[in-house]
């Protein structure tokens, strides 16, 4: 069925030793899970761990998972505040004469954490303060070796492109995703069906491809932890979560709209062996879509074809070829927490990393389970320790399990893109679930009374709005 959002390696590694901090107590009680991060510490501990110096640099899965992880805890705007002063502080930026010798060392350790700031976490920059914070401390190196306002220049530049074109989506991308009632089946001239778009099951699944990775790369890591936030009790700020979950609901509801496209596609025509064909078709584009490791389409359109109004029409159904049909709703079965779609998954990912072509890389998740398993995660560990220590551990699993997405949604779609077909798929009308059961019952008359019951309040609701 439809879903629903509510409640529910990675550059350069380590180098040399961190910054020497004054551990609290209990902070190195256990084995670090990285290179000199502990598994469980005070944030500011955390935040000396991000900070480069000349002869250290964090090691790329400690800066995503911190930067991830720690905006439930302090806004981005102030962990940047933070780090700029730090490096101001302990490089002694603020001098009237600066150590050329160790700013050489340390400016290009200093552009490299911005670079991989801006790069993965660009909505973290959007305010002109934060801007403001880079500008100032990069202009204090600057006079050690001029190549590094060139480098910033870039970087900005380089993050003013990337917000640009993330501004730009997915408010085009879901403006017909509310549902339209249809009062009866539209006239046949008026309505298109998607099989007169493309009737070839192999395209279709390539074309829904093309829609999935385009919404989701506008998707940002953050709004996985933002999804699931509460205000940190220990933290002195406002919660920094608010309206930050926009492309993540978005593409929650791109699903809907598959499940719901599939099933009005099934619902509409008015003889059964052009459901039944219909269907067939379906189950094909669904295959291809497994084939091709689109999972979230294959289990939309394996919703859409068990929404009530179309696993109804018994008729249209006993003229359907099931078989492969049972095959894929068993890969996609929920028992044992999806074992079956999991391992397919993992399939899908091993191909990924020893792909050999562009196409042998997509891995597009069933995204709700994908949110449920960080949900659970979120809410079986606590973010912070009884001692006030945040959980680190916690977090790094959290990043390995965003980080692995956010490589996937990355890959370039290697079809060619036919603008008439995902042009109806984003934008066909589709019944609502009223408007699917009258179909549905015009397709095949109600067989029971509760049926009988839902029919009849259905007519008399639309006969009193004409």
């Amino acid at each position: 069925m439809p879903q629903t959002l509510s409640a529910s390696d990675m550059v350069t590694p380590g180098s040399l030793s961190p910054p020497t901090t004054e551990p609290t107590d209990g902070e190195q009680a256990r084995q670090p899970l990285l290179d000199g991060a502990p598994s469980s510490a005070s944030l500011e501990t955390l935040i000396q761990h991000l900070v480069p110096t000349a002869d250290y640099y964090p090691e790329k899965a400690y800066i995503f998972t911190f930067l991830l992880s720690s905006r439930l805890f302090i806004e981005p705007r102030e962990l940047l505040a933070r780090v700029c002063h730090l490096c101001i502080e302990q490089q002694q930026l603020d001098q009237p004469v600066l150590d050329k010798a160790r700013v050489r060392k340390f400016g290009p350790k200093l552009l490299q954490l911005l670079a991989e700031w801006t790069e993965t976490f660009p909505r973290d920059f959007q305010e002109e303060s934060t801007i403001g914070h880079l500008k100032d401390v990069v202009g204090r190196i600057a006079p050690c070796d001029e190549a590094y306002r060139k480098r910033m220049h870039q970087l900005l530049q380089a993050l003013h492109q990337k917000l640009a074109a993330l501004r730009q989506g997915p408010e085009g991308l879901v403006s017909a995703d509310k549902p339209i009632s249809y009062r009866t089946k539209p006239p046949a001239s008026i309505h298109r069906e998607l099989l007169g778009v493309c009737s070839d099951p192999y395209t279709l699944a390539q074309q829904l491809t093309h829609v999935e990775l385009e919404r989701l790369r506008y998707i940002g890591p953050e709004e996985f932890v933002q999804a699931f936030v509460n205000k940190d009790p220990l933290a002195s700020t406002k919660p920094c979560f608010s309206d930050k979950t926009s492309n993540l609901e978005a593409y929650v509801k791109w699903f809907n709209r598959l499940c719901y496209l599939v099933a009005t596609e099934i619902c509409m025509p008015a003889k059964k062996k052009q459901r039944a064909q219909v269907i067939e078709f379906f189950i094909d584009v669904a295959r291809e879509c497994f084939n091709i490791g689109n999972f979230n389409s294959l289990m939309a359109i394996i919703s859409g074809m068990n929404m009530s109004p179309v696993s109804r029409l018994k008729k249209t159904w006993a003229k359907v070829k099931t078989a492969k049909f049972f095959i894929l709703e068993h890969q996609m079965d929920p028992t044992g927490n999806f074992c079956n779609y999991r391992t397919a998954l993992r399939g899908a990912a091993h191909r990924s990393l020893t792909a050999h072509s562009s196409r042998e890389k997509i891995v597009i998740p069933f995204f709700s389970l994908l949110i449920k398993d960080i949900y659970f995660l979120n809410e079986g560990c606590a973010n912070r320790l009884p001692n006030g220590h945040v959980n680190f551990e916690k977090f790094l699993e959290l990043a390995k399990q965003v980080g692995e997405f956010i490589t996937w949604k990355q890959v370039e779609c290697p079809f060619e893109q036919d603008p008439s077909i995902t042009h109806y798929l984003s934008t066909a009308p589709i019944f609502s679930e009223d408007g699917l059961y009258l179909a549905s019952y015009e397709s095949e008359s109600p067989e029971n009374q509760t049926e009988k019951e839902r029919w009849k309040s259905l007519r008399s609701s639309i006969l009193g709005k004409t």
